[in-house]
């Protein structure tokens, strides 16, 4: 399936962004992009979305493997009857799976996108949690409009 095409290529950028980041910086080293917005800033997470759970390494490759199976489930299920879930959920997986590798290999997760938003500092972030945020709005779009469909079709 195409989708894993995808799911691929999310992983494969999402590696060798990390690698460069772990090989050419120093932990705590930035690079400012865009002034006053935007660094590259390598950090470590050994926990979830935002440093919570830290060091929760068991909870993460049970969760993270729960995920990586249903997806691969739906997308086997509805990838084939929808072009936007097959594509959602390529992004959900290949973001999973690109962060369980750094779990697995190195107990945390490198994180370098460093975002200014009005003087708050968003939490450092990568590849794989961008598929990831993406994936899932676009997941939480798909339902809304199903419902919706779902609704005009029963008003009809």
């Amino acid at each position: 399936m195409l989708y894993y095409v995808l799911t691929l290529f999310i992983i494969g950028l999402d590696q060798v962004s990390k690698y460069f980041v772990a090989k050419n910086m120093e932990i705590g080293e930035s690079i400012e992009i865009i002034p006053s917005f935007f660094y590259l800033t390598s950090h470590r997470n050994a926990g979830a979305a935002f440093g919570i759970l830290q060091g929760q390494m068991a909870f993460f490759y049970i969760i993270t493997v729960a995920v990586i199976i249903a997806v691969i489930y739906y997308l086997h299920k509805f990838g084939k009857d929808s072009q936007m879930i097959g594509v959602t959920l390529a992004l959900i997986l290949g973001g999973a799976i690109g962060n369980f590798i750094d779990r697995v290999l190195y107990g945390e997760v490198v994180d370098f996108f460093n975002v200014y938003i009005f003087n708050y500092n968003y939490p450092i972030f990568n590849i794989a949690d961008s598929a990831l945020v993406v994936g899932v709005v676009l997941l939480f779009i798909k339902m809304v409009q199903d419902e919706w469909k779902g609704k005009r079709k029963k008003s009809a």
